[in-house]
């Protein structure tokens, strides 16, 4: 007979990691007495990260003494207490080879569910006191499993676990967590997944994902894991490029045509996407990595990227200063996931600056012949001066039957004509995006400085546009997701305290920035990245979950402990990888 043995319970509270404050509600106690069980809750507990914890699928949270005495024994340890794993539940049997999802348990007077395995994070490392926590648990088949509330009532340590139905299609919380984190997803067995009405949204979605890529991926990977920022992997390394032309686009901006030495095609880029260039500086200096985005047609004979050239811009500086007609750059193959969807529904290319290269590309892409796609152009740029591509996005524009241009000078020239250089003064706001008329249903490329990307991805919400819908691309790296960490003052990528001149070099060539990795201060190459403040992506901290994959440039890294499953080739799991020679990370 099933039992539950104790009911866990615990505020969300702040503590002090690796000199972080993390808001986490991992530790739990037990209750005295008997607890009310509410939809999303029980009463006097909570989560701290509510992205990736709680919630209607994620109400309840159970482990089995069983799995306890197996820790116990594989850690050697004796000092663990009820809701040591940070559940609700602590119950005898209902084992994870056993429990379905969808089976459904009366305790007490409420009526639960099982939706999914649980989703293990760094902070089960940290309650455990053991880092390998998140790892250890998904691979042993032994990760819980959590309750969606039926019915609402009271429950007690004593109650009896009755078994009252069952899912049409039967399969373990093991076999669940093991088709997604293993290496093996067998089509069959997602087909069969995909037919429990109980499974929650987010593992339908993965296993939806699992499909799709077993029939497009041709570099492996975890489909179902993938983050869209490591969409698109292709091979590292760079190929020769000669430089055919460079065009002065704006007062502060060049654009370097550039095409194969040996005639042979180009990679097809996808409209968006962007390059990584290796520039090769003498004086025995390191090289310099930096992205651009690609802002021509496709083509598999020519790139062209277009360049800002600041002030204290090195990469930029060089461009302008030392490359000519003629003259080989190291270039890699395209990459990103910004890029044009297929869907028919109308496009927004809103952008300011030199964050008009993305947009600009898929501008040239939507001019196919015959397409009636709604697109407006919307652009801001200070005046006349520093507006780059002018005259070719109004040629492009009248290929586009159902196309509109709406351009916003901040400061005008004098001799800069209203009707014919630019249509408004002032800066792109939620006014013009009204007044223009955006439709809500469209697909939203966002690119610009930061400043523009805040103002105008608020407007774009407050205007009603689902978030799904506003695609954006950050010159600099990428958008950071770091759950449960209390938000310090951000700041800009830099090298660390301690960084010498041996080692392997580290290059995040979003970021702008190169490191020597020293093994002795990092247990991985995320660590190197938090100590320079360059913007990333993680969960569990112990390759599991691989929201921190991402772009492998260059080099080759080795893996301490090992990925569940690899990820795609091209990529990298920075959280539990380390350099064997000089790298280069597209963060």
């Amino acid at each position: 007979m099933a039992r539950l043995l104790s009911v866990n319970v615990g505020l969300p509270r702040d503590i002090e990691w690796k000199g972080r404050t993390v808001h986490t509600g991992i530790f739990k106690d037990p209750v005295l007495g008997r607890c009310q069980v509410g939809r999303l809750n029980l009463e006097g507990d909570g989560q701290g990260d509510l992205a990736g914890h709680g919630g209607e699928q994620r109400a309840v949270f159970v482990y089995q003494i069983e799995s306890y005495r197996h820790w116990q024994d594989q850690l050697k340890r004796t000092d663990f207490v009820y809701g040591q794993f940070g559940e609700n539940f602590t119950i005898e049997g209902l084992p994870d080879d056993a429990v379905c999802i969808g089976d459904r348990y009366q305790i007490g007077t409420a009526l639960f569910e099982v939706t999914q395995p649980r989703v293990t994070c760094y902070r089960v490392g940290i309650r455990m006191n053991e880092p390998r926590m998140p790892a250890l648990l998904t691979s042993s088949g032994r990760p819980g499993f959590y309750f969606r509330v039926l019915e609402e009532g009271e429950v007690g340590a004593g109650d009896e676990i009755v078994k009252v139905g069952e899912a049409k299609q039967q399969m373990t919380v093991a076999e669940i967590n093991a088709l997604l984190y293993s290496p093996d997803h067998p089509r069959a067995r997602l087909e069969r997944a995909l037919e429990i009405e109980a499974l929650s949204p987010g593992w339908h979605a993965s296993f939806e994902a699992l499909m799709q890529g077993n029939a497009t991926a041709s570099a492996g990977g975890n489909a179902g894991l993938m983050p869209a920022a490591a969409a698109h992997p292709v091979a590292p390394g760079f190929r020769s490029l000669v430089v055919t032309a460079m065009d002065q686009e704006a007062a502060d901006i060049v654009s370097v045509t550039m095409k194969s030495q040996d005639s042979q095609p180009l990679a097809e880029a996808l409209p968006g996407q962007y390059v990584v260039l290796r520039l090769q500086r003498t004086g025995g200096s390191p090289p310099l990595f930096r992205s651009y985005s690609l802002s021509g047609p496709p083509s598999t004979e020519h790139y062209r990227i277009s360049v800002k050239i600041e002030p204290d811009g090195a990469a930029g500086t060089y461009l302008h200063e030392h490359v000519r007609v003629g003259d080989i750059l190291d270039v890699s193959s395209p990459r990103g996931s910004f890029v044009l969807q297929s869907a028919e529904r109308p496009v927004v290319l809103l952008s300011a600056g030199i964050g008009a290269t993305p947009v600009l590309a898929m501008l040239h892409a939507l001019t196919v012949p015959g397409s009636a796609r709604q697109v407006l152009w919307l652009h801001g740029a200070r005046n006349r001066r520093h507006h780059a591509f002018a005259g070719e996005v109004r040629r492009l524009m009248l290929a586009l039957p159902r196309g509109r241009s709406v351009v916003c000078y901040s400061s005008p020239g004098a001799r800069d004509s209203a009707g014919e250089d630019f249509d408004v003064k002032g800066h792109l706001s939620r006014s013009i995006l009204n007044e223009v008329g955006v439709p809500r249903e469209a697909d939203v490329y966002l690119c610009g400085p930061a400043r523009f990307m805040t103002d105008m991805r608020a407007a774009l919400g407050d205007l009603g546009m689902k978030p799904e819908r506003i695609h954006l691309e950050i010159f600099n790296g990428s958008e950071s997701m770091t759950p449960g960490v209390v938000s310090a003052p951000a700041r800009a990528p830099h090298l660390p305290k301690d960084d010498t001149n041996s080692g392997p070099l580290i290059s995040f060539a979003r970021s702008g920035i190169a490191a020597h990795w020293k093994a002795s201060a990092y247990q991985s190459i995320l660590e190197l990245a938090e100590a320079c403040d360059v913007p990333v992506r993680w969960s569990c901290r112990a390759g599991v979950c691989h929201n921190c994959e991402g772009g492998l440039i260059s080099g080759a890294v080795t893996y301490q402990p090992d990925p569940l499953d690899q990820p795609a080739e091209g990529n990298v799991l920075i959280c539990c990888s380390r350099p064997q020679d000089d790298v280069v990370i597209d963060l």
